[in-house]
C-alpha cells in the first residue's frame, strides 16, 4: 500500500535514489488558499545536510505543484507535488547489492518482491518521507483554517529525557530540542555516536492544539489507532504512546482518570482522546525512533545466496534518525486529524442540513 487516508488520501511515490519522489494528495476541498511558501518552508524544516547531526547528503528539496491549483487555490481534485534528487552518490552501495544491512528491509523486501533496489534503501528509505511532508504540509493549512496547531520536538535522545517541554525553543534549536538545558548532552551523545561509527534512538514528542470535540470514528477507524498507525508507519519508529502511554500502567484508576468541571478537564493524562474519540483537549503522542540501522562498524550478515559476510557501510546517514523525524511526526499528525475533520463533516443531521437545506 502506498496510500494513506479515507477521505483525504495521500499516495506517494519515489526512490531515495531515483529520479524523484512526490504525492498526490485527493480530497483537498475546493477553494483552500495553497501557500507554496509554507510548504516549501515545511519541507526545508525536514531536509537533510543542514547540521552535523544530520546526514551528509544535501537536497535543496524544492517543491512544484503540478496539478490540483489554480490562482493559488485548490480546485478540488488531486494535488500532486514532485521534488527531484539532486546528491544521490549510488556508487556508495554498489558493495552491498547482493547482501542485506542488519536491521534494514533489505532481508525482508528481497524475500517478499524477490527484487529490491539496493541504492540507498529505495522506498524503504527515510528520503521518501519527504513527500509525506509535502502532503502534511497542505493539511496543515486545512487545520489552520479552524485554528489546529500541531508542533513537535525532541524530548529523549539516547536515554537522556527532557525535563522542561518548550516547542518554541525547539522552533530555533538546530535539532529540535524541547530543553535548552539538557539540549547539549542529547548533542553530544549524537556527535559521540557519530565518531564512533555508530547511531543513536531518541523519543519525538508531538502535540495538536485547537482540536474540536468529535474527531475519530469508533469501532475501527479511532483517532488514537490511527494516529498510532500514522507514526508506526514512518521509518525506524518502533513504539507509540498516546497521553501518558506506558506510564498509565503504573497508576490507579483514581490516579489515571480526568476529572471534569464546567471549564472542561481538569488534567490530561487521556493525551485529549477518549473512545478513540477526540475530547478537545491537547492531543498528545510520543514516537519512539530506533538508532539508525546504517552504522560504519563491521557487521555480520548474509548474501542474497546466503553466503556468511561482513558488512561494511558506506555513504552518508543520519546519526540519529528522530531529529528528522518530528517534521514527519507533525505532517503525519496533520494528515490524521485533517482526515477525520472531513470524515467528520457527515456524523450529524444538522451538518447536512446547514449545507444542504
Amino acid at each position: 500500500m502506498n496510500n494513506f487516508g479515507k477521505k483525504l488520501i495521500l499516495t506517494t511515490f519515489g526512490e531515495s535514489h531515483g529520479k524523484a519522489l512526490g504525492c498526490i494528495l485527493d480530497g483537498v476541498p475546493a477553494g483552500l488558499k495553497i501557500d507554496e511558501d509554507f510548504i516549501q518552508s515545511e519541507l526545508d524544516r525536514r531536509k537533510p545536510g543542514k547540521s552535523p547531526l544530520e546526514t551528509g547528503r544535501k537536497e535543496d528539496d524544492k517543491v512544484e505543484i503540478l496539478s490540483g491549483v489554480f490562482e493559488g487555490l485548490s480546485t478540488g481534485t488531486p494535488i500532486m507535488m514532485i521534488i527531484f534528487n539532486t546528491n544521490q552518490k549510488s556508487r556508495d552501495y554498489d558493495s552491498i547489492k547482493d547482501l542485506f544491512r542488519p536491521a534494514h528491509a533489505d532481508f525482508t523486501y528481497f524475500n517478499k518482491y524477490g527484487i529490491r533496489d539496493y541504492r540507498g534503501g529505495g522506498r524503504s528509505s527515510a528520503r521518501e518521507t519527504a513527500a509525506r511532508v509535502a502532503g502534511g504540509a497542505v493539511a496543515k493549512l486545512i487545520l489552520k483554517e479552524i485554528g489546529v496547531e500541531i508542533q513537535s520536538g525532541i524530548c529523549e535522545i539516547d536515554g537522556i529525557e527532557s525535563k522542561d517541554i518548550d516547542f518554541e525553543y525547539a522552533k530555533s534549536s538546530k535539532m529540535y530540542a524541547l530543553d535548552k538545558n539538557i539540549e547539549s548532552k542529547q548533542e553530544e551523545a549524537i556527535l559521540n555516536a557519530k565518531s564512533n561509527h555508530d547511531s543513536v534512538g531518541g523519543v519525538v514528542l508531538t502535540t495538536a492544539t485547537g482540536v474540536p470535540i468529535g474527531l475519530g470514528q469508533p469501532l475501527y477507524y479511532k483517532l488514537d489507532a490511527v494516529l498510532a498507525d500514522a507514526m508506526m508507519g514512518i521509518n525506524a519508529s518502533k513504539a507509540i504512546e498516546i497521553g501518558d502511554g506506558i506510564l498509565s500502567t503504573h497508576f490507579k484508576g483514581s490516579e489515571n482518570n480526568d476529572e471534569i468541571d464546567k471549564n472542561g478537564f481538569k488534567s490530561n493524562h487521556s493525551g485529549g482522546i477518549l473512545g478513540g474519540i477526540s475530547n478537545g483537549d491537547t492531543i498528545i503522542v510520543k514516537t519512539h525512533f530506533k538508532p539508525t540501522p546504517s552504522i560504519f562498524k563491521p557487521q555480520q550478515t548474509v548474501t542474497t545466496e546466503g553466503d556468511e559476510v561482513t558488512c561494511e557501510l558506506k555513504g552518508r546517514h543520519d546519526p540519529c534518525v528522530a531529529i528528522r523525524g518530528t517534521i514527519v511526526c507533525e505532517a503525519m499528525m496533520a494528515l490524521v486529524l485533517a482526515d477525520m475533520l472531513l470524515l467528520n463533516m457527515g456524523s450529524k443531521m444538522e451538518h447536512i442540513t446547514k449545507l444542504y437545506k
